[in-house]
């Protein structure tokens, strides 16, 4: 049985909230709280069935299960899977990454952008920015023309071909979507979506600011919202 070390664990756990108790009988509830407060420091190292992972280095395996670090380590997994799935949503059109199909669908919601601002809203490098929009216009998905009072600022707006094509586009990636929630339950969803707006209010605020340059700004950013 698989899981037969994690039924031990939980014994153990159980055992040690009586003797904690003096021997009082402990609800579920109590039960819950107390698990939650034993591994809920952020310090410490939550249990992983990453299968990636050997048992080589046991100090290296601590860092990379360290709460915050584990977190981060799911979000890069997360985030190459879906790019993945969004790459074969995208098999047999001329957008060839999730770049190029965001960009698309963050233009046809507007009637029509600079350059500089949809490079920044698809979160974006310049210059990869620019290599999305150049094979959006060479497509025909996009349309570009000078600004009237600043001959150096370009505009760009959706072409009628691309808002075909986005929309054939959305059902697969409707299927993306489904895909990435996995079997989570509709309150799970609900859970998952506050949390994840959560931490896109605090990314964006830090992305808009330009507070994040370098290697020093990462440990003061990361000294500042550290718990106390």
């Amino acid at each position: 049985m698989k899981s037969y070390q994690l039924i031990h664990q939980l014994i153990d756990l159980v055992a040690e909230l009586e003797k904690e108790n003096q021997g009082r009988q402990a609800s579920l509830q109590d039960f819950a709280g107390f698990l939650l407060n034993k591994v809920g420091d952020p310090a410490g190292n939550t249990q992983s069935s990453e299968v990636r992972f050997g048992a080589n280095d046991s100090a290296a395996l601590d860092i990379a299960y360290q709460l915050d670090n584990n977190i981060g380590r799911l979000f890069v997994f997360m985030s190459r899977y879906a790019k993945s799935y969004i790459k074969k949503a995208l098999e047999g059109t001329p957008l060839q990454t999730a770049e190029d199909f965001t960009a698309l669908a963050i233009l046809l919601t507007h009637s029509h952008l600079s350059k500089s601002e949809l490079i920044s809203y698809n979160l974006q490098e310049k210059t990869s920015g620019t290599e999305v929009l150049r094979r959006l216009i060479a497509h025909g998905l996009v349309r570009q023309w000078d600004d009237e009072k600043d001959k150096r600022s370009k505009h760009i707006a959706i072409t009628d071909k691309g808002k075909i094509l986005l929309f054939q586009v959305f059902e697969h990636t409707s299927y993306v979507g489904t895909i990435i929630t996995g079997r989570l339950t509709i309150a799970e969803k609900f859970t998952l979506q506050y949390l994840l707006q959560k931490l896109e209010n605090f990314h964006l605020e830090q992305y808009e600011k330009k507070s994040i340059i370098n290697k020093e700004d990462l440990k003061k950013i990361a000294a500042e919202i550290a718990p106390e």
